[in-house]
């Protein structure tokens, strides 16, 4: 008998262990603390990463990683989701703008409100910022997306096809109906974008020429898109006096057209207006109750932003911007103007939200024309600056275009009825922002996210970590459909933040609104490391996720 030395079964043993050792993870993240999304209690756990998916969970430590990430029992949970993101276009022409979302530990934005990327042709272009007409080489969102995927981004997006883009590209900015022809045409335009990707209809009620739709022209393209499994997304007709009525109308659309509904940043403001939000929220709770699929989601601030332009009631509008910028430099249409701001209520009048106060609107952008001694200013102080009678200014402002204002009209205690209502979810309402190439913005483009887990979770209490979370990842990732994301589980899509619930922190205001929130350690994309320890990677993981009829 022929025996083995023990150094050849030693060998033996080690060679058969080389075998079996599984292939290293991508990436292993240990130490954890999990808040998962689902709104469970938070449970420690390893958590590996392969391929862009979430490989395993339990007790990893010590198995072959790429790379090991320790969390010392840090919070990791899914990345974060913007429910309205503004605009893509600063992620193709300014990447580093991508930063104020990633350190608020947002790895997918969905964008869009009225107004969209897609359908463009020379209606759409005629009012373009200057410059933008010869950036804009794309005519339908098929397109555009190939730019953004060839160019390469940093998180996920999504796209709305804007009701009032559809509108524009038809009918141009004009104050009327459609013909039954045109709109044929605008229901061709949102079957397009909706078969090119886009995951639903949105509207922006407020703005001109959007205001100018009825409750029947949305349904129809509202129609079009629940075809694809759209979603009808609103920034409604009214956030005041007539909050509630704006609210049955999406109720109307949704439960006409066929599709889920969801309310752009639910707010009553004003205000005599701020009761409003209790029933408001207890108006989508019925309408859910009887099987109408409506959520909603808020930004955690009581300044709102809009263009000062919206001061005016919409009609004005009816023959186009350049039309009433002309009819502004007449004194005698300037003193009626002001005569229907200061008496005139039956419309969305924010001279009233604002308590009838120019000290109360804040000027964070004049445009490229403007003074930028203004940014950062109220209009009162802006008017004294100028030595200009307030009213004067802020016609002539108007009568400028581009100035954006952020209104004081809101009050905390809407803001926390609508956290602990379990169908809103969160939004910045902003597009991205690189703070070296522009002077103001709302402070929500750089701290919502942190701001809620800082304020209404850790200081307030309002809500719990875990439900925040769920807000942020797993409920909005379901309005979307996007069932790979928003969970941590084997399976899911590794979108991951990894951040010390104790440090986390919003750190911009309404006087230094360009501030990187803290707090954000890391932000893991497709199963890449974009935030690597607070510091930006370079990576491009992100995809152009599109509707999926």
């Amino acid at each position: 008998m022929r025996l083995v030395s023990r150094a050849l079964l030693a060998g033996l043993w080690a060679a058969a262990a080389a075998c079996s050792d599984p292939v290293p993870f991508d990436l292993l993240i240990v130490n954890a603390r999990v808040v998962d999304g689902t709104g469970s209690p938070w449970y420690r756990a390893d958590v590996a990463v392969q391929g862009g998916s979430i490989a395993a969970m339990g007790r990893l430590a010590g198995r072959p990683a790429r790379v090991v990430i320790d969390a010392r029992d840090r919070v990791l949970a899914p990345g974060f989701i913007d429910m309205m993101g503004g605009s893509t276009l600063p992620l193709l022409l300014d990447p580093p703008s991508a930063l104020s979302k990633l350190t608020q530990g947002i790895t997918t934005m969905l964008v869009g409100e009225g107004g969209s990327l897609a359908p463009q042709n020379e209606k759409t272009l005629a009012d373009a910022a200057p410059g933008l007409d010869t950036v804009v080489t794309w005519r339908r969102y098929r397109e555009y997306f190939r730019l953004l995927e060839s160019k390469g981004i940093p998180l996920n997006v999504l796209h709305t096809v804007g009701a009032t883009q559809v509108r524009v590209a038809v009918i141009g900015e004009e104050g009327r109906e459609p013909t039954p022809a045109e709109l044929e045409q605008m229901k061709a335009l949102v079957r397009e974008a909706m078969e090119d990707g886009a995951v639903g209809l949105s509207s922006a009620l407020i703005y001109p020429p959007g205001a100018y739709a009825t409750t029947e022209e949305l349904i129809e393209l509202a129609k079009v898109a629940a075809e694809y499994g759209g979603v009808y997304f609103s920034h409604m007709r009214n956030e005041s006096g007539g909050l509630l009525e704006a609210i049955e109308e999406v109720v109307a659309i949704a439960e006409s057209a066929g599709l889920p509904g969801h309310i752009y940043h639910l707010k009553a403001a004003g205000e005599e207006n701020w009761r409003l939000m209790a029933p408001a929220l207890d108006l989508i709770r019925r309408a859910r109750d009887r099987g109408v699929d409506i959520t909603a989601d808020i930004y955690p601030y009581v300044r709102n932003g809009i263009g000062l332009g919206a001061f005016l009631h919409p009609r004005h509008y009816v023959q186009g911007d350049e039309a009433l910028r002309q009819r502004l430099g007449d004194p005698a249409f300037r003193r009626e103007l002001r005569r229907e701001l200061e008496t005139t209520y039956d419309w969305e009048n924010w001279y009233r939200h604002v308590g009838r106060n120019w000290d109360n609107v804040l000027i964070t952008s004049v445009g490229r024309n403007g003074d930028p001694r203004f940014v950062g200013l109220s209009l009162s102080e802006a008017a004294r600056l100028a030595g200009r009678d307030v009213w004067e200014f802020f016609f002539d402002l108007v009568s400028q275009g581009g100035v954006s204002v952020n209104p004081l009209s809101m009050d905390e205690n809407q803001k926390r009825l609508a956290l602990r209502a379990p169908f809103v979810m969160f939004d910045t309402d902003a597009s991205p922002v690189n703070p070296r190439n522009v002077a103001s913005a709302h402070p929500r483009a750089f701290g919502t996210f942190p701001r809620i887990l800082a304020k209404y979770v850790r200081e307030e209490g309002v809500i719990p970590l875990e439900e925040a979370i769920r807000k942020m990842t797993a409920l909005p990732a379901d309005r979307l459909r996007l069932y790979r994301r928003g969970r941590i589980a084997p399976g899911m899509a590794a979108d991951l933040v990894i951040f010390d619930p104790s440090r986390i922190t919003d750190r911009a205001t309404f006087t230094q609104p360009l501030q990187y929130s803290e707090g954000i350690d890391y932000v893991i994309v497709n199963g890449r490391l974009v935030i690597d320890a607070g510091r930006f990677t370079g990576a491009l993981p992100g995809l152009v996720l599109r509707n999926v009829p």
